[in-house]
């Protein structure tokens, strides 16, 4: 009763997801496509389906003979391992029969020779409730999002020195325009890219042209360009996301001359804005580095002084053995292993 679901039934893959009351834009083939071209993985799509009880779970399935590590002890397509696509993700399902699920997921998972699977659930949907016997389930910390039912919620939500933030923004000529533009790739990989530079970021997040391009292309109707500009310079620049009742902020980076004017924090609001009226209730905005309450965390709270939503993670082992074995070659590799890494899988530590 588990089918899959490749790019190649993207139109199919897609179908099928809004076809979940509360399915979002991670769950789309589309937006999946462009990690794919960024080498995360193949993305595929499980769905299930037993009686009453119907699921859909979104992953990139991992030849473990392509990691680093096992490419010289490893044949080709001999071992697996699953994790959600960068974002949120992990099972949607409309039904009540989780042991049933459970029990035929894990039995895949062995018959497809999936070693193990991270999942990183998504805080709006709480959907990691129900599956706390599947995964090994661990609160990581808490993320932001706005409630942008109405323009006065939003308003009000916001902290009073954010709001004379957002002011003295609008003051200093900002001006916040939005839209779908090709054209924009390229300064916001330079504006991006640079903000990458200054944090020292690993080289993933560097993402190719093409990676913007996919998803201007593949989620025409789910991914728009925010910026914000003085006269004719870019001042920040957010890529944001939207499917079924939820938006996302995705991207984001600024131009450092210009951050004494505060041109994010004019971005968010007028997004948080266009949501509202676009029908969106919720604006997600992530978290701090890490899932720390940090100063990214701190300042995204400055948006919303309400609640905020959990975040946690998922680790299954669907083959002890396997997995043992692999965490072995790895300490026989390297004399710096840390065996009691808190990373998964830890043999990708």
């Amino acid at each position: 009763m588990i089918r899959i679901y490749t790019l190649e039934r993207a139109k199919e893959w897609d179908e099928l997801v809004r076809t979940f009351e509360h399915y979002d834009v991670y769950y789309l083939a589309g937006y999946v496509k462009a990690f794919w071209l960024n080498g995360d993985g193949e993305p595929i799509l499980i769905y299930y389906e037993r009686g009453e009880t119907r699921a859909i779970n979104v992953v990139f399935r991992r030849d473990l003979s392509q990691c680093k590590f096992f490419r010289e002890t490893l044949e080709q397509s001999a071992f697996y391992d699953f994790v959600t696509p960068y974002g949120y993700g992990g099972f949607l399902v409309e039904g009540t029969d989780y042991g049933r699920l459970q029990e035929e997921y894990e039995e895949f998972c062995r018959q497809e020779h999936i070693v193990c699977e991270f999942v990183r659930f998504h805080p709006l949907l709480e959907n990691w409730k129900g599956l706390e016997q599947l995964y090994t389930e661990t609160y990581m910390g808490m993320t932001v999002y706005m409630d942008t039912c109405s323009e006065e919620e939003i308003w009000n939500n916001i902290t009073s020195k954010n709001r004379n933030m957002i002011r003295k923004a609008k003051k200093s000529g900002l001006k916040v325009y939005w839209g779908r533009y090709p054209e924009l790739i390229e300064p916001f990989m330079e504006i991006y890219n640079a903000a990458m530079d200054k944090d020292g970021a690993k080289d993933y997040y560097y993402f190719g042209k093409e990676f913007y391009e996919s998803i201007l292309e593949d989620l025409k109707q789910n991914a728009m360009w925010f910026y914000a500009k003085e006269e004719k310079e870019i001042a920040a620049i957010a890529i944001f996301l939207f499917g079924n009742e939820n938006m996302h902020y995705h991207l984001s980076a600024s131009r450092a001359e210009f951050q004494r004017m505060a041109p994010t924090n004019l971005l968010l609001y007028e997004a948080a804005l266009w949501a509202g009226r676009n029908g969106y209730k919720k604006l997600h905005m992530g978290g701090g580095v890490g899932s720390a309450q940090d100063s990214l965390y701190k300042f995204k709270k400055s948006f919303h002084r309400g609640t905020d939503a959990r975040f946690c993670v998922g680790k299954k082992i669907f083959d002890r053995g396997t997995y043992d074995e692999l965490v072995e070659i790895r300490k026989a590799q390297d004399a710096l292993f840390d065996d009691h890494s808190e990373f998964f899988p830890r043999y990708r530590a």
